[in-house]
C-alpha cells in the first residue's frame, strides 16, 4: 500500500529568521518591545489612579491648591505654572533629541554632540525641578488637623483664604518626646513630631474668632466645604493629630491615596528620566570619542531617542491625570 505524501507550498516571501524582521534591526525591535511593555505598566498605574480618584472624588485634593509654588516667588499663588514649565522643558528636550537623530542620519558628529548635550541638560533640569516639587509637597505649607476618623480639617479666614498653623497656633507648655533608638527606650525611631500639638492648634483657633474650618469634602461648585464657627469648634473636638505636608501615611491636602499615587507614579517616571539621562551621557561620550563615526552609523542615537520620546510621552499622560483633570 503506497503512502500518499501531501506537500504544502507557500507563496510570497516570509521571514525566515533573518537580521531585520519588518525592516527593523534587532536593536530597534527590542527597544520597541520594551517600550510597549513599559507603556502597559504605566497604563496600569494610571488606571489604578483613575479608579481610586473616582471612588474618593469627594475628598480628592484640588491640584491647583497643591501645586501652586514657583521658585523665588514665595507666597505667590501660581497654580500649575512651574509644572507647565517642567513639561515644556521635557518636551523641548525631545525636540533636541529629534535634531540629534537627524544629524546622525547625515553623519554630522558635531551637531549630534551638541543636540545630545542639550537633551542631557534638559533632563537634568527636569529631574531637579521634580525634586524641588517633591520637597514642597513633603514639607507642606499650611498644615492641617486629622480627626480620629481620619478626615482632614484645614483652616481658612472668613474670606475663604487658607491660613497657616504658624499664624494662629498657641504656645503651650508641652512634654513631647521624640522617639529615638538612641534614647535607649524605643525599639525604633518614631515619626517626626509635628511643630505644634493638637492642643496648641485648637486653643489658637478658639482665640481667633475670624478663623473657620474647611473640610476635605467638595461642594457642587468643586470647592471645599467651609463650616460655620460653631460647626468648626464642634468638629475640632475630634482632632487627633497635626499634619504638616504629605507622606505615605498622612496628607494635609486631602485623601492620603493622592500622595501615595503621586510619590509612586512620578517617582517611577522620574527613575525612567534619570535612566534616560545616564544612557544619553554614555551615548554622548561615544559620539565624542567617534565610536559611531567609525561604525558609519548613529543607530544607537536613534534607539536611545525612541526611549527618550517614550519618557516624554508618558509625562504628558501623567501631567494630564495628576495636574489637569
Amino acid at each position: 500500500m503506497a503512502a500518499t505524501v501531501t506537500t504544502t507550498a507557500t507563496t510570497g516571501k516570509t521571514w525566515g529568521g533573518g537580521n531585520e524582521p519588518m525592516g527593523a534591526s534587532y536593536g530597534k525591535m527590542m527597544m520597541w518591545f520594551f517600550i510597549v511593555s513599559d507603556a502597559l505598566t504605566f497604563s496600569g498605574f494610571l488606571a489604578a489612579y483613575g479608579f481610586s480618584r473616582f471612588k474618593f472624588i469627594e475628598t480628592w485634593p484640588i491640584a491647583d491648591e497643591v501645586f501652586n509654588h514657583f521658585p523665588f516667588l514665595h507666597g505667590v499663588d501660581a497654580p500649575m505654572y512651574y509644572v507647565a514649565l517642567m513639561t515644556f522643558i521635557l518636551i523641548f528636550s525631545s525636540v533636541t533629541m529629534v535634531l540629534a537623530v537627524d544629524a546622525g542620519h547625515h553623519m554630522k558628529k558635531t551637531k549630534v554632540a551638541v543636540y545630545m548635550l542639550l537633551t542631557i541638560v534638559g533632563g537634568f533640569i527636569f529631574l531637579g525641578s521634580q525634586a524641588w516639587e517633591w520637597k514642597n509637597f513633603i514639607k507642606g505649607e499650611y498644615g492641617a488637623i486629622e480627626t480620629k476618623g481620619g478626615a482632614i480639617l484645614q483652616f481658612v479666614d472668613t474670606s475663604g483664604n487658607r491660613v497657616k498653623l504658624a499664624d494662629f497656633a498657641a504656645h503651650l507648655p508641652t512634654n513631647q518626646v521624640q522617639k529615638k533608638k538612641s534614647n535607649g527606650i524605643w525599639f525604633q525611631d518614631g515619626a517626626t513630631l509635628p511643630t505644634y500639638t493638637v492642643e496648641e492648634v485648637v486653643e489658637g483657633f478658639k482665640a481667633n474668632p475670624n478663623l473657620l474650618v474647611r473640610t476635605e469634602f467638595l461642594t457642587d461648585k468643586k470647592q471645599k466645604t467651609i463650616l460655620t464657627r460653631d460647626q468648626s469648634i464642634k468638629r475640632l473636638a475630634e482632632a487627633h493629630y497635626v499634619v504638616e505636608g504629605a507622606n505615605l501615611i498622612r496628607n494635609e491636602y486631602g485623601h492620603k491615596l493622592f500622595a501615595n499615587f503621586f510619590f509612586f507614579i512620578t517617582g517611577f517616571h522620574g527613575f525612567h528620566v534619570f535612566s534616560g539621562v545616564m544612557i544619553n551621557i554614555l551615548i554622548f561620550l561615544n559620539v565624542i570619542l567617534g565610536t559611531y563615526e567609525k561604525r558609519r552609523s548613529y543607530e544607537m542615537v536613534e534607539k536611545v531617542g525612541l526611549y527618550w520620546h517614550f519618557v516624554d510621552l508618558v509625562w504628558v499622560f501623567v501631567f494630564t491625570f495628576f495636574y489637569l483633570v
